[in-house]
C-alpha cells in the first residue's frame, strides 16, 4: 500500500496521504493543530495518536494513516512546540501535553480513546492515563520506555545534550536537517521523494521548546506507578533500536503486562521501514482496541 499521494502538478513536491486538518481552540489554553479522520462506522474505536520528540503527528504517523483508517477513527495532535503545535511562554512539560490532548478531545466531543504513543508520545500517553483515566480505553506504546535516566551514563548524555543545545540550534539549517533525514531514511528509501516535505515539517519545530522537551524526557520516570495501569496495553518493541534500547522497551512491557509486537527495525522505523512500522502498529492496535467491546 503506497503512502505517497500523486503530485497534482509536475513542480509540486510529493506528499503522503493526510487526513483533514483542524484547528481546535481550547479556552485559556490556545489553538491546537490536529489531524482527524472519522470512520464511516460510528462504532469504530477512536485512536489518539501522540508523536515523538522532535517530530510531529504527520512525520511520525504518515505511513500508518491509511492502514489505521481502514478500521478506526483517529485524532493526531502536534504537541506544544513541535510542528504546528501550541507555542507557549511556559517551560515544556509532558504533563501539559497530556492535559492538552484531553482538552482537545473534549472540544471534539470524544469521550474515550485508544491512546497510541510513539517514543516521547509513550510518556505523554501514560501520563494521560494517570491524570485522566476515564478517557483511556486502552494503550499502545511504541519504541518507548519507563525511563531514560536509570544509569549514570544516561544522565550524563542528557547533561551533555543540554549543554550543546545552543550549538544544535545554530547549526539546524535546512541543509543539515536534510542530511539527517536522508541518513534516517537509509539508502534507496521507498519514500525518498518525501524528503523535502519531511524537512519542511521538521523546520516548523520551535528550538527552545524542543530543548525543554528533551529536559522533560530526561526527568521522566514511571517505574513507581506504571504497574497500576489497569487497561489493556500493547507494546511495539523496535528490536534494533539504539536510542531506546530494546531491554528498556521490554521492561516497560513487563511492568504494564503488555502484549508485545516485535518490529525488526530501529528507532526511525517510520522513515526507513514505513511498511513494517504501519503493519506492526496496526497489529498492536487491533490487539487492544476491541477488548471488552
Amino acid at each position: 500500500m503506497s503512502v505517497i499521494r500523486k503530485k497534482s502538478q509536475e513542480n509540486e513536491p510529493s506528499l503522503p496521504w493526510l487526513p483533514d486538518s483542524h484547528i481546535v481552540t481550547v479556552e485559556n489554553r490556545g489553538e491546537f493543530f490536529v489531524r482527524r479522520f472519522q470512520h464511516s462506522n460510528p462504532s469504530a474505536p477512536t485512536l489518539l495518536l501522540l508523536h515523538g520528540w522532535t517530530g510531529c503527528a504527520d512525520t511520525n504517523f504518515f505511513s500508518a494513516y491509511r492502514q489505521l483508517a481502514e478500521k478506526y477513527s483517529f485524532v493526531a495532535i502536534d504537541h506544544r512546540g513541535h510542528g504546528r503545535g501550541l507555542r507557549s511562554q511556559t517551560p515544556f512539560t509532558l504533563e501539559d501535553c497530556a492535559d492538552d490532548a484531553v482538552m482537545v478531545l473534549a472540544q471534539l466531543g470524544i469521550a474515550s480513546v485508544v491512546v497510541v504513543g510513539y517514543s516521547m508520545g509513550g510518556p505523554v500517553g501514560m501520563l494521560l492515563w494517570r491524570r485522566h483515566p476515564q478517557v483511556v480505553a486502552s494503550v499502545v506504546l511504541c519504541a518507548t520506555a519507563l525511563e531514560w535516566c536509570a544509569t549514570r551514563a544516561e544522565r550524563n548524555r542528557w547533561r551533555v545534550g543540554r549543554l550543546l543545545a545552543p550549538v544544535f540550534r545554530m547549526v539546524s539549517t535546512p541543509a543539515v536537517i536534510s542530511r539527517v533525514v536522508r541518513r534516517a531514511m537509509g539508502r534507496k528509501s521507498e519514500i525518498a521523494s518525501l524528503r523535502p516535505w519531511i524537512v519542511g515539517e521538521t523546520r516548523r519545530n520551535d528550538a527552545w521548546a524542543i530543548n525543554q522537551a528533551g529536559r522533560a524526557l530526561s526527568r521522566y520516570d514511571a517505574r513507581e506507578w506504571a504497574r497500576g495501569i489497569d487497561v489493556p496495553v500493547a507494546v511495539v518493541v523496535t528490536t534494533k533500536d539504539t536510542l531506546v534500547l530494546p531491554h528498556k522497551q521490554h521492561a516497560l512491557a513487563g511492568a504494564t503486562a503488555a502484549h508485545v509486537v516485535s518490529l525488526d527495525a530501529d528507532h526511525m522505523a517510520v522513515m526507513n521501514a514505513p511498511d513494517k512500522f504501519s503493519t506492526a502498529l496496526r497489529i498492536a492496535v487491533d490487539h487492544v482496541a476491541f477488548i471488552g467491546k
